[in-house]
Order: structure tokens, then C-alpha cells, then sequence
């Protein structure tokens, strides 16, 4: 053992520095899409999201219940701008809801694509739980958190999402997911620097979910929290490559956009600068 000694101590030494050195390069952020590819295929479809599981991006999905109690993927109250349909959500059943094209609005080569049911779709996103994908829950309903929350872990999918939306505001569904499973991950909103560090303080949440372009300093009390930053809204869901780079070097941890694929150009760029 002795006679290894010598040979040991550049070894750990040149461990030492590989990990000095991936701790001071920082991950870059997750890319989130907005309701999937919503700029290159019908929002809130499985068509959508297979793409952006096939690309390695997460998306952000929209839970509405129907008139029977079922869970479905659309973003607005009504079925009229998605489908060929109309009328709430809220009042039609799933087999009503399962007879609507969901893809000639977009374009006519995506005739015949339904809403997808929030089932439906862990089990898609279950099949790429191997790859480093995030995906945005939201809750547009209510009474919806605890339902999703179980389907997650029966496919599970659970470690790849965040639930948002309703959640981020509501200290009660934030309660309800985790009364359903600790595991789950959930946010909770800093609109700006002044709600920041309530948001970060509190303890039902997982992330902290920023509305503008947090701080280095900020995003350090983040982490050093135990917890992860999510950012979305006006200043990253556009075409923003300057926003972009500013929140992946303050060290953001993921990023919701309309445009991931630009997003991603941006982010291989920076990666290639440093």
C-alpha cells in the first residue's frame, strides 16, 4: 500500500481540480417550452410534446377537468381557439371532448390530432424519464393538484416535473401536492426582487419562481437553500437572447420560453464561448 502512495496523491489532486472545476461551470438552465413547440405544431398535443422529448426538451402543459371528471391537456376554459369545437371544458364530457380536432386550426397536416388527456401524457413523458427533462405542470382548475400528482407517480414521471400555475400563488395547493407526496416539487412566485425572499422562505416550495431576471446574489440564496430558481414570463418568453444569456449566467435553473429552440442556439453558443 505504501509503494501506491506516491502514485495516489496526483490522482486525487487531479480529482480535486476536476471537481473545482465543474462546480465553478454551473449546468446550463433547462429548457422549457411553452405548451410545447406552439410555433411549429398545435399546442397542448401529444404530436407536440413526442417532439419535444425527441429534441430533449421539456414542455409546459395546461390541466383543465371535464364535465365527467376527467383530466385533460388544454390551456383555455373553452374549447373554441384549439379545436374545431365550442363550449367550457368544464361542461362537455371526455367522449365529447375526445370527438374535436385539435390540429386543423394550426394547419390542415395536423387534422385529426385530439386533446390529449394529463394521463396520456406522463405515460409519453414517461418513456424519456432516463434524459434530463423538466416539464411544467399547470394548473388552470381547480381541485385538479392531488389527481395529477398520483398519475405522475403511477407513471413515474414525478422527479421531472414542477407544478406551477395555480400553485405558485396558493398556499393551499401547494399543501395538497405535497400532502399527496413529499416528493413532488412545487413553486412559489417572486414577481420581483420585493416578493423574493418570501417566496424563498418558504418552506412548501421547491423552486422559486421568478418573474424577472433575478440577481447573482439572489440566485446564490437560492441554492444555497437547497432549492432551484424557474424562470418565466415577459422577460424570457420571447425572442430574447440577451434576457436569455443574463438569466443562464446568474446561474437560472430553467427557463420556460415560446422559443426553446432558439433558447437552445443561444445557450451552445454561450457554452461554446466559455
Amino acid at each position: 500500500m505504501s509503494r501506491l502512495f506516491p502514485f495516489l496523491i496526483p490522482s486525487i489532486a487531479v480529482l480535486c481540480l476536476t471537481l473545482n472545476v465543474h462546480s465553478a461551470n454551473a449546468a446550463p438552465p433547462l429548457i422549457v417550452a411553452h405548451r410545447g413547440l406552439l410555433k411549429a405544431a398545435p399546442e397542448n398535443t401529444l404530436s407536440n410534446f413526442r417532439a419535444c422529448l425527441e429534441l430533449r426538451l421539456g414542455f409546459e402543459f395546461d390541466v383543465q377537468r371535464t364535465k365527467d371528471g376527467h383530466l385533460v391537456c388544454i390551456h383555455d376554459s373553452t374549447v373554441n381557439r384549439t379545436t374545431n369545437g365550442s363550449g367550457n371544458v368544464s361542461d362537455l364530457t371526455l367522449a365529447e371532448v375526445k370527438q374535436l380536432d385539435a390540429g386543423s386550426w394550426f394547419d390542415p397536416r395536423f387534422a385529426g390530432e385530439k386533446v390529449p388527456t394529463v394521463e396520456q401524457v406522463l405515460q409519453l413523458a414517461s418513456d424519456f424519464n432516463q434524459h434530463p427533462i423538466l416539464i411544467a405542470v399547470d394548473f388552470k382548475d381547480a381541485n385538479v393538484e392531488q389527481d395529477v400528482v398520483r398519475l405522475a407517480k403511477k407513471h413515474d414521471i414525478l422527479s421531472h416535473l414542477i407544478f406551477i400555475g395555480r400553485t405558485i400563488q396558493e398556499p393551499q395547493v401547494r399543501a395538497n401536492i405535497k400532502a399527496t407526496s413529499a416528493k413532488a416539487e412545487t413553486a412559489a412566485v417572486a414577481n420581483n426582487t420585493t416578493e423574493f425572499p418570501a417566496a424563498l422562505a418558504d418552506t412548501s416550495a421547491d423552486w422559486v419562481y421568478v418573474r424577472y431576471i433575478p440577481s447573482a446574489s439572489e440566485i446564490k440564496r437560492v441554492h444555497a437553500a437547497g432549492k432551484r430558481a424557474f424562470i418565466a414570463g415577459p422577460t424570457v418568453g420571447g425572442k430574447m437572447p440577451k434576457n436569455w444569456q443574463e438569466a443562464a449566467t446568474v446561474g437560472i435553473d430553467a427557463i420556460l420560453t415560446d422559443f426553446p429552440l432558439d433558447l437552445r442556439a443561444v445557450l451552445k453558443q454561450k457554452a461554446a464561448r466559455n
